[in-house]
């Protein structure tokens, strides 16, 4: 079976879980009581997703040549006022 590589973005929600997405499957969203869990659940929604995917005969590329980097950006206050 071939192994695919697919990134997972966390994000803390307010009350207090786990958002778990996966960009390159489109709606692939989960969520978890932890980032453990999340992770967990978003493999199991990510398989979920391209079996029903591969059933409807669509392809979905995997991130394997991805590269993702975070910056920090600073607000103006303009910015601010706007948002």
């Amino acid at each position: 079976m071939k192994q695919s590589t697919y990134r997972v973005l966390l994000r803390k929600e307010p009350e207090g879980v786990y958002t778990a997405t996966v960009p390159s499957i489109p709606g692939c969203i989960t969520w978890g009581e932890t980032i453990e869990e999340a992770i967990a659940m978003a493999r199991e929604a990510a398989e979920g997703c391209l079996e029903v995917y591969a059933e409807k005969g669509i392809s979905i590329d995997d991130d394997s040549e991805t590269f993702e980097y975070s910056i920090n950006l600073s607000q103006s206050p303009l910015t601010d006022q706007v948002a």
